[in-house]
């Protein structure tokens, strides 16, 4: 008892320090003073100046990657999580994320200590849902985004295409895309216009985006781009022909979701009835089931009979909603 309550305060002792961390800014005084030097170092014309600004310039921007070192050795891969945090469109930085999963799992390993389940299982299961919810939630995220930037792409398609009759160049029907179209399509065109801009050429610029939203859609319209340059013909019947392609693989998707609508909604209802049960049996009589919220230290792993059998049976249930789920997906 001594060992859990020595762990637990240690946990509530770092996830303070990492809320404080989190909600806590820069100084004012520090943020003031040194915006007062850049703008005295940007408008002076001497040459030590304007090495000064230099070497802040590329101090700050080193900033970034020495963060990125620091928290290396706890992702995996952090190139391709910062890519799918801003997949999200959201601002967020890869210190976040890492945050936010080391709160969730100190919160669940203390909260789970409490209730007297054994040290090593509530690390586990701390750890597994730290990871796993926020990953989650972040593909969620994606998800959304690329449907509504799915949805709305052929009517940039059609704009751009109404620019190019009317005389105006591929980089002015791209400004107007990023002006005129809200959303996640007139988003990412405003940086691929800033990316242009800065003297990215516009190939390199789309194929920024289209690495980072990872979409059929916008793949094409790149292809279809890249060789028309290359061999040249009417771009505007291009695109305007690429948008009806596009308008007919979304009404396509949209009847094979009508199609297996019945599939879905059978293995939602037959998915959530045992949970459904078991929160009604909860409420009804806790008593017949407090022996699953009860720790057993001499099962497996600290667990009792039944929890054992639950967590059994729910991995039997994710195996069959993964075989549901291959058996409705279809690629157009």
């Amino acid at each position: 008892m001594d060992g859990n309550f020595f762990l637990l305060l240690m946990l509530l002792t770092a996830l303070f320090g990492m809320v404080a961390m989190a909600i806590s800014g820069p100084s004012a005084n520090q943020a003031s003073r040194r915006r007062v030097d850049l703008i005295r170092a940007r408008h002076s014309g001497s040459h030590d100046a304007i090495l000064e600004t230099r070497m802040r310039k590329a101090i700050s921007n080193r900033q970034t990657g020495a963060e990125m070192k620091m928290l290396t050795s706890l992702v995996p891969n952090p190139e391709n999580l910062t890519k799918r945090l801003k997949a999200t469109g959201k601002k967020w930085t890869l210190n976040n994320y890492m945050t936010t999963c080391a709160i969730i799992a100190l919160v669940l390993c203390a909260l789970m200590l409490l209730r007297g389940y054994p040290p090593l299982l509530a690390v586990m299961l701390s750890l597994a849902a730290g990871l796993g919810l926020p990953h989650i939630w972040v593909g969620r995220l994606i998800t959304k985004r690329v449907l509504r930037f799915t949805s709305k792409f052929p009517d940039a398609l059609e704009l751009m295409t109404r620019g190019l009759r009317s005389g105006l160049p591929i980089s002015e029907t791209l400004s107007v895309v990023a002006s005129e179209v809200p959303g996640p399509v007139g988003e990412e065109f405003k940086l691929i216009t800033e990316r242009i801009k800065i003297g990215k050429t516009m190939d390199q610029a789309m194929q920024e985006t289209a690495d980072r939203l990872d979409t059929p859609e916008f793949q094409f319209f790149v292809i279809s781009l890249t060789i028309q340059r290359e061999t040249g013909g009417n771009l505007a019947e291009t695109l305007a022909n690429l948008a009806t392609v596009l308008r007919q693989r979304s009404q396509m998707k949209l009847k094979i979701r009508a199609m297996s609508s019945e599939s879905k909604a059978s293995a939602y209802i037959i998915g959530a009835l045992p949970f459904l049960v078991f929160g009604m049996i909860c409420y009804i009589n806790y008593g017949y089931m407090s022996p699953f919220f009860t720790p057993d230290p001499a099962g497996l792993f600290g667990l009792s009979l039944m929890q054992v059998i639950g967590i059994g049976g729910m991995c039997w249930m994710a195996i069959g909603a993964f075989i549901m789920a291959q058996m409705i997906s279809f690629e157009i």
